[in-house]
């Protein structure tokens, strides 16, 4: 697995690539503690054979859609949303996201019912008048919202399953299983009392990249069980036990600081030595992309000068 610094200087796009477009959670948090890291809410893209597949609709959504519509100024723009649930941190980009605008972009939207009101009800809502200025029947784009039942489906050379959470409402984690390689998102859930069952065990197993709700430290984590959020010493055990090749902590609690997060990275990495080390582990950084399937980058090849006349 290759580390891209800078996305826009990989010329071809060889493996699959992972970019985070937003790691909070609860609420965005901008301001100079949260630089690093970064403040936007649950937002990920994945891409593959093609396929341009994003994991959540956070406020990250938006600058994931500024980036499109650059790198794709005109012709159809095909793109995929997984949503894992319909909290608000989870879905509150998607009014924000400029390809929505284009008669060009046809999203298709898929997730879970909610956990009251229908998928689509729950993203329509949020565009009502009494909340947003710009009503979704007035979109000019092709949107497509789903729910699923059959948690196992194919998209393009990508298999999507799908593991129910452990968290309040309707929420599910995703597996997608590339040719390159595997990777799990789990942005909410909490860790069981008895410990992870054998069908979530098996869900991860194996994973080369496993990005997971690890918001509270242990001592906080005792005044938020049931919350439906991670802890960092349980996230690691789990990592651990399923055999993960790298694993990202991932929506951090708006109220921990970027130097906060160096700490959580470091308590995890001593909990994740062993006798077998093997597990390598990060903090989801706002920004960072990674390649499956890559060993070194493909620059962009330099422009020749002309010598003077």
């Amino acid at each position: 697995m290759y580390f891209c610094p800078d996305a826009l200087n990989c010329l071809i796009k060889v493996g699959t690539s992972i970019k985070f477009w937003g790691v909070r959670g609860s609420i965005a948090t901008p301001g100079p503690s949260t630089v690093r890291y970064g403040g936007n809410t649950s937002c990920i893209e994945v891409r593959e054979g093609g396929e341009i597949i994003i994991l959540d609709a956070g406020t990250g959504l938006r600058l994931l859609g500024q980036a499109l519509l650059k790198e794709f100024p005109q012709g159809p723009l095909n793109l995929t949303l997984l949503l894992s649930h319909t909290h608000w941190d989870h879905i509150q980009g998607l009014p924000f996201f400029g390809p929505i605008y284009e008669k060009r972009c046809h999203l298709r939207i898929l997730g879970c019912e909610g956990a009251r009101k229908g998928l689509e009800e729950a993203l329509t809502g949020q565009m009502e008048t009494t909340y947003f200025p710009v009503p979704f029947a007035k979109l000019p784009s092709n949107i497509e919202i789903e729910e699923f039942t059959d948690y196992d489906f194919n998209l393009g050379p990508v298999r999507v399953q799908a593991h129910r959470a452990n968290h309040p409402g309707v929420c599910v984690g995703y597996r997608l299983t590339t040719p390159n390689g595997r990777i799990v998102f789990f942005p909410d859930t909490e860790p069981r009392p008895e410990g992870p069952d054998a069908g979530l065990l098996e869900f991860i197993e194996g994973a080369d990249v496993l990005i997971l709700d690890s918001q509270y430290n242990r001592a906080e984590y005792v005044n938020h069980v049931g919350w439906g959020h991670g802890c960092v010493d349980a996230s690691v055990d789990l990592a651990l036990q399923a055999h993960v090749k790298h694993f990202f902590l991932f929506h951090h609690d708006p109220d921990h600081d970027d130097r906060t997060l160096d700490q959580f990275v470091r308590r995890a990495r001593r909990l994740a030595t062993g006798p077998k080390p093997g597990l390598k582990v990060d903090a989801a950084r706002e920004g960072q992309t990674l390649l499956l399937g890559a060993t070194a980058p493909a620059r962009r090849p330099r422009k020749k000068s002309l010598a003077p006349v």
